[in-house]
């Protein structure tokens, strides 16, 4: 079988809200990647695969091995694999690139493809509005913040950030993501902004967490992927098109 085709996904948010429910969802995304697997050409992870991730010189959170065992595979047998840094994985640096093979984008990028033009990013701190996590990422890529984060002991630090999930809106099911209308979507807004600065054809994002397909002009269109806790949904790209689509 012929491997032509990209596919691109966000927000696993592996290690929440308990063991159980991630390992659950972490064996239903590896069922994905093999079903994905002989047709990848490449496969682009937008952020948000872990609910916290912070590599120590000599330390990374313990668990997530069957995700990280089967992208070694897959790379290992030429697929390239992709990860762009989300809000809640910041601190990756070249624990998956060396064990795993998995290359790191730390900001947005534009894929050309067969020619066509692809924006990808997480999605976290672009356009108007999403004040809140534009202060997070300015602290969280503070090279001093991390230095200091580093200090302290991983027991406490990994306890830190546990705690920080547990109050998260995916683990409390509170104000679920819904549709704010084209005119209030900031990343609808930032696509219609950089389209008359500097057109592509399709642009990617994850971190909203609700699948979309809204067209910006006669020839662009965005897709959100939505994400792995509640929709199970994915993008391929085909040389031609991009479509969303749902894993059952």
């Amino acid at each position: 079988m012929l491997k032509d085709k990209i596919y691109f996904a966000s927000d696993f948010h592996l290690g929440i809200p308990n063991h159980a429910e991630s390992l659950g969802r972490e064996k239903k995304i590896i069922q994905w990647l093999d079903s994905v697997k002989p047709e990848a050409k490449s496969i682009y992870l937008l952020g948000d695969i872990f609910d916290f991730w912070f590599e120590y010189k000599t330390v990374v959170p313990k668990g997530f091995v069957r995700l990280l065992g089967k992208l070694a595979e897959l790379t290992d047998n030429g697929t390239d694999i992709y990860l762009i840094k989300g809000n809640h994985d910041l601190w990756m640096y070249d624990y998956l690139p060396k064990e795993v093979g998995v290359q790191i984008i730390d900001d947005k990028t534009i894929l050309e493809e067969n020619g066509k033009k692809i924006f990808l990013a997480h999605g976290d701190g672009l356009g108007p509005g999403d004040f809140g996590y534009k202060l997070i990422k300015k602290i969280f890529t503070n090279s001093l913040c991390q230095w200091l984060f580093a200090r302290i002991h991983p027991n406490l630090g990994f306890d830190i950030a546990h705690f920080w999930s547990k109050r998260s809106r995916l683990v409390n099911n509170k104000n679920p993501e819904k549709f704010l209308g084209e005119d209030k979507e900031w990343l609808i807004n930032y696509c219609k902004q950089k389209q008359k600065e500097n057109p592509v054809d399709f642009y990617i994002f994850g971190h909203r967490h609700l699948p979309l397909q809204i067209t910006i002009d006669q020839n662009s269109k965005y897709i959100n992927l939505g994400d792995w806790v509640q929709y199970f949904s994915y993008a391929q790209f085909d040389g031609e098109n991009l479509e969303l689509k749902y894993y059952q």
